[in-house]
């Protein structure tokens, strides 16, 4: 399985980037399907169809998808969704504000990852669109195996040994539901799938990540902490995708400043993101609906060449071994050392600090007890040394 997924700030194309991206696939013989995680959903909207949460085939080997989370709660975590309602109207929440209440924040994300993992298992797809939200809420996504995990192996068996005491105790006298054998169940399963959902995101040849920009400043700026923070969670980004670039030819005072002004920051695009793969789509249209101007934008972007492409394949980060060192490489473009902090945490992992987000890198087991020796930021690599431990010989 092929999985592409389109990211960028808010309003420069990507619905319609994603959704001419699965037609094309379509259109070549590929079983595709295209899927939105945004909670604004906009593809139907793209396609001029109806879309009511389940996966609905709209073409010859095209399906579509907008993620429902309430749907997904009902079908997916029905104990879960249950308990939760069950506790909120204990509290005296009462009918759907207690449903509602009883999707917590982050079971989107979950939702859409979990069918990543049922298309891969199932050999459903060929090729997988992921249309997603802003920028920073694809972050949220691509970064919840990680952050799950996290929480999930501090909190998970302090929340069990609770449970066993709370049973005896507290929920003999108390009018508080507890949660079911069923529901800690569910939650430990979601974090072993969590686990295998991070190894599909983190091959790069499987996952990719484009971004979409327009020749705009505020755009660029926000690509670029995109593009550092996807390969600080360790996601390949391989090509960056130049939407609504103004053809050449049209007459006229306006169109000639705005020549002068799109020459200059495509200008910058280059100078920032060069040797990276770019792609190019010519187009005025802030609204591309309908087949046919899907069509002509795929044109654009991709001619004849098939848009399932890896166009690199390099993870952003990896480990070397050498003499007395152990080596954590990681690629952090446009970042400053000064924004970077780094520690070394207890349940031996590295906490990787960097602007506004953080991810904690699990060791490998030949690093656990290895002491972080320095670190070094180079070329937009940032290098992490941890000294080996001295054998010891009798």
């Amino acid at each position: 399985m092929r999985l592409i997924i389109n990211t960028g700030k808010g309003g420069v194309g990507k619905t319609s980037v994603s959704v001419a991206t699965a037609k094309r696939c379509a259109d070549m013989g590929y079983r595709t399907i295209v899927m939105s995680t945004d909670s604004a959903h906009s593809i139907a909207d793209s396609m001029n169809i109806e879309l009511d949460g389940e996966i609905r085939n709209v073409l010859p080997n095209l399906d579509a998808l907008e993620i429902d989370i309430i749907t997904e709660m009902r079908k997916r975590w029905d104990d879960i969704r249950g308990y939760i309602s069950e506790f909120m109207t204990s509290q005296g929440i009462t009918g759907l504000t207690a449903e509602e209440m009883a999707i917590f924040p982050g079971m989107e994300m979950i939702a859409a990852l979990m069918y990543i993992l049922d298309f891969d298992k199932n050999d459903r797809y060929d090729v997988v669109v992921m249309d997603t939200a802003p920028t920073a809420e694809t972050l949220r996504l691509l970064s919840f195996p990680d952050i799950s995990n996290w929480y999930a192996d501090r909190i998970f068996g302090l929340i069990k040994r609770l449970m066993s005491i709370a049973r005896m105790t507290v929920g003999k006298f108390m009018d508080m539901p507890l949660p079911t054998k069923s529901v800690m169940q569910s939650l430990e399963r979601i974090k072993d799938q969590m686990n295998e959902a991070k190894i599909i995101l983190e091959d790069p040849g499987k996952t990719t990540v484009r971004l979409v920009v327009n020749p705009e400043k505020m755009v660029i700026n926000e690509t670029k902490r995109a593009y550092s923070y996807l390969c600080l969670y360790n996601k390949n980004v391989e090509c960056l995708i130049v939407n609504r670039v103004y053809p050449k030819g049209i007459e006229g005072e306006y169109f000639e400043n705005k020549y002068r002004e799109q020459e200059k920051y495509m200008d910058l695009i280059h100078q920032v993101f060069d040797p990276m793969k770019m792609l190019f789509s010519e187009q005025m249209s802030s609204e591309l609906v309908g087949w046919d101007m899907l069509d002509r934008l795929a044109d654009n972007i991709y001619g004849d060449t098939d848009p399932s492409a890896v166009y690199s394949d390099r993870s952003p980060m990896w480990f070397e071994s050498r003499d007395d060192m152990y080596l954590i490489h990681m690629d952090l473009p446009f970042t400053d050392k000064s924004q970077i902090e780094l520690f070394k945490a207890k349940d031996d992992s590295v906490i990787v600090h960097v602007g506004s987000q953080k991810r904690n890198v699990a060791l490998p087991d030949s690093m656990r007890h290895a002491k972080m020796a320095g670190a070094e930021l180079k070329d937009g690599t940032l290098t992490i040394s941890f000294k080996k431990e001295e054998e010891v010989t009798e």
